[in-house]
């Protein structure tokens, strides 16, 4: 049985993507290191050995992904509470490995983004075109909404998903001024093929035989899809630019183009040996990376494949030069570090249990009635500024730290994310618990004052100095795995987009 759906804008008012921001884990684990580990029990991995895969450290996660992915996004149009008032009505986060199953993740994410707590937010998933459509939901809306997707999905050793599989986030602000592609239309096909599943208790996806998913799926589904868009639009094929299709390998991808007469030189590269395939992100990662490269006047057609489909065109305006200019993903695609160690893969996933020690034994349960009252300092990471003498500090306190004000309750909030911010002492701490060693830590010092002592992530040993440039990024700070909870805080980390790692 299936539905199928052709969709306009609710409205006449032109809606599109105002915005789009990406976020790529810095560490890139290389397929060779899977083959070589894992090529005696499948050998078939070794055909697919080239290229990296994007993977998440120790202390991220989906949740974390999209908080960066959104910052980037909501930096290019400047709506930061800093600003005035935020003109964010929705934000919808998508993903099929949310770390919470019952307790809203997007409104974790709205408060670690310093959103206005008056809006709309809920979490979307159940399909890796999550994505695809909460944007079309978005598109089909006037309000400014921010999309968000994001997937850290867990692979079995030795499967081909750990081979293709990646990490990473896309976040998309939809609005009605200002944009950078103008939503034309879209189509949904709802089929209830199984491709793959993940049961509600497995860690790992199930995945049916490659050549009937690839004839039965993408052949058949996928241009269902697209020839009803077309004929929606009464759209000749030959005048799509780009066609982006996260799912299916490159030649898939150019047998649907064929199928449906559409260009093969219109078809976008899937980004599988830069990072390989991020679940229900992937669909807008690559619409990210086709923006960075298009022309305005350009049609794209963003196609999204899991139990049916979602078709999404678009046309970019002028301002989508302003992305070509700077091309912030394709930069940190090429940022990235490459790492051989497959069982460090393993440790940070948690597919292999380490002995860290005594340290690790310690009982991590959260507060959360304290953790309410201070969650501004905590997940948005606001600390105070005096009134009297405009001190900066974090955390606030009812009294000013400088020793020659001292004022009492005259602080206001200050917010420390988006600050600038260097490395004023550090510490590779090789003896601390961490699942990363060594444990790097020290003060940051921040641009018009303030001085905290922070951890650092995403360094390799060596790379830290005295003066090197940070930014802010949420991340996991700890975990109370007895009662299957995380807590999140910032942490100092190199700039995004990553610069050369020369070590």
């Amino acid at each position: 049985m299936s539905e199928t759906e052709s969709v306009r804008p609710q409205t006449h008012r032109e809606t599109g993507i105002v915005s789009i921001g990406s976020y790529v884990p810095r560490t890139r684990l290389k397929r060779s290191a899977i083959a070589t580990a894992n090529g005696w029990a499948n050998p078939g991995l070794k055909a697919r050995a080239k290229g990296t895969r994007a993977i998440c450290s120790h202390d991220e996660d989906s949740l974390t992904m999209a908080v960066a992915a959104a910052r980037q996004a909501l930096a290019s149009v400047n709506i930061t509470r800093d600003a005035g008032p935020v003109d964010i009505q929705q934000l919808i986060l998508a993903s099929t490995t949310l770390p919470f199953s019952d307790r809203q993740n997007a409104t974790i994410v709205g408060e670690a983004l310093g959103l206005n707590e008056n809006l709309h937010s809920y979490d979307i998933s159940g399909s890796l075109r999550c994505g695809s459509s909460a944007l079309m939901n978005a598109l089909r809306q006037t309000d400014s909404s921010l999309v968000v997707a994001a997937d850290k999905r867990q692979t079995q050793p030795a499967s081909i998903d750990e081979m293709t599989i990646g990490d990473a986030a896309t976040a998309v602000v939809t609005g009605s001024d200002n944009l950078l592609a103008k939503f034309v239309a879209a189509s949904s096909v709802s089929i209830d093929l199984v491709d793959h599943y993940r049961d509600a208790h497995s860690n790992f996806d199930y995945t049916l035989e490659e050549r009937w998913v690839r004839d039965e799926g993408y052949l058949k589904i996928i241009p269902t899809a697209i020839r009803k868009l077309l004929q929606q639009q009464q759209m000749n094929p030959i005048h799509i630019d780009r066609l982006i299709v996260a799912g299916p390998n490159a030649r898939t991808c150019a047998s649907i183009a064929q199928a449906c007469e559409i260009p093969e030189e219109a078809v976008q590269d899937n980004l599988n040996l830069e990072c390989g395939d991020t679940g229900s992100a992937h669909a807008l990662l690559m619409l990210a990376h086709a923006l960075e490269q298009a022309q305005p006047g350009e049609k794209l057609l963003v196609v999204s494949f899991g139990q049916g489909c979602d078709a999404i065109l678009l046309e970019t305006t002028d301002k989508v030069m302003q992305l070509s200019q700077s091309s912030p993903l394709q930069t940190m695609l090429d940022s990235g570090i490459e790492e051989d160690n497959y069982q460090r893969y393993l440790s940070f996933n948690k597919l292999v249990e380490l002995d860290w020690g005594m340290r690790s034994e310690r009982d991590n349960r959260t507060a959360l009635s304290a953790f309410y009252r201070h969650r501004k300092t905590v997940t948005s990471f606001i600390g105070g500024r005096c009134t009297h003498c405009d001190t900066p500090q974090f955390p606030r306190k009812p009294m000013c730290a400088n020793p020659e004000c001292r004022a009492s309750n005259a602080q206001k909030p200050e917010h420390f994310k988006d600050k600038a911010a260097s490395v004023k002492s550090f510490t590779e701490d090789w003896l601390a618990l961490s699942y990363n060693p060594p444990l790097m830590y020290g003060n940051v010092h921040f641009e018009g004052g303030g001085i905290v002592m922070m951890e650092f992530a995403d360094f390799q040993p060596g790379e830290l100095n005295v003066g090197t440039p940070l930014s802010m990024q949420f991340r996991i700070k700890d975990e109370d795995s007895k009662r299957g909870f995380k807590r999140y805080f910032w942490k100092a980390t190199p700039l995004l987009p990553y610069p050369p790692h020369t070590h």
